[in-house]
């Protein structure tokens, strides 16, 4: 099983340090946002190559079709800025060589919701298309229905098969997350197996009241679960580990030791699926 770890997770980190830690602690592999990359692709490539590092999911620096409604990345609020965007992210971390690049739907907002939902289908066929051109694979992201409000409309395996289906994009996959999709069940996971892009894993806490996410193990077996019943269909992409934290939470551990104790849980994960 390969691993590796999202960027965001050392959210404080720049991207050469996060890339020496990930490294050192044994990960295969690094899931990049793009709004850590230093400018010069080809010496971030060399930095890459250098330390044995593959590249995972990549998160574009503009995420969603629609903005977020999140304090510091809501971005552009024109929907051309944001689909022109997307596309250059295609085109651009297409040279990184990843096992995919996401994009989510974005909240409703105020818009009217079949006015959203036909808006995030139009830019959903473009951004697809500049994918397909670039080389790199698509994957739409299901995000927990909690954050339906603030992340996507889009909150369980069917929503994002219904919206694929809707725009005729058989060749757009599903990012998954195991926080996302943790009242999923394991075989609705198992039975999309061919289209997941990729998989991110971190638990639901444990305590109540929280909304930020736990290393896998740390919230009980379930992203242990749906990981084996990925596993068991054959699919091999990186188990990418992905922590939204708080400044006094695993966001407040230095970078080196929040990818040792990431890759301690990773491990341990991989060591329960058959």
């Amino acid at each position: 099983m390969k691993l590796s770890l999202s960027e965001i997770s050392t959210v404080g980190a720049s991207f050469e340090e996060d890339v020496a830690a990930y490294a050192a602690a044994g990960f295969d592999g690094i899931g990049i946002w793009e709004f850590k990359l230093p400018k010069d692709d080809q010496a971030n490539l060399a930095l890459l190559r250098e330390a044995g590092l593959a590249v995972a999911s990549c998160v574009p620096t503009v995420p969603s079709l629609l903005p977020l409604r999140l304090p510091g990345m809501e971005g552009p609020t024109d929907l051309r800025e944001r689909i022109d965007a997307l596309s250059a992210s295609m085109r651009r971390l297409a040279a990184y060589g990843p096992e995919s690049v996401l994009v989510i739907t974005g909240p409703v907002g105020d818009l009217d919701g079949a006015r959203a939902r036909e808006t995030v289908l139009e830019g959903l066929r473009e951004i697809a298309a500049a994918a397909r051109a670039a080389g790199v694979r698509l994957g739409l992201e299901p995000i927990h229905p909690s954050q339906r409000e603030s992340v996507s409309f889009v909150n369980s395996i069917a929503d994002a098969v219904a919206l694929l289906d809707e725009a005729g994009l058989d060749d757009v996959g599903i990012m998954a997350d195991t926080y996302n999709l943790w009242e999923e069940a394991a075989e609705a996971l198992a039975g999309i197996s061919p289209r997941v892009t990729g998989l991110h894993v971190a638990d639901v806490p444990t305590e109540p009241n929280r909304t930020d996410r736990v290393l896998p193990g740390e919230g009980g077996s379930r992203s242990a679960e749906l990981v084996a019943a990925l596993a068991a269909t054959g699919w091999n992409g990186f188990v990418d580990v992905e922590i939204f934290s708080t400044s006094d939470r695993f966001w407040a551990l230095p970078v080196d030791e929040a990818a040792g104790r990431a890759y301690a849980a990773a491990s341990a994960l991989a060591q329960t699926v058959p």
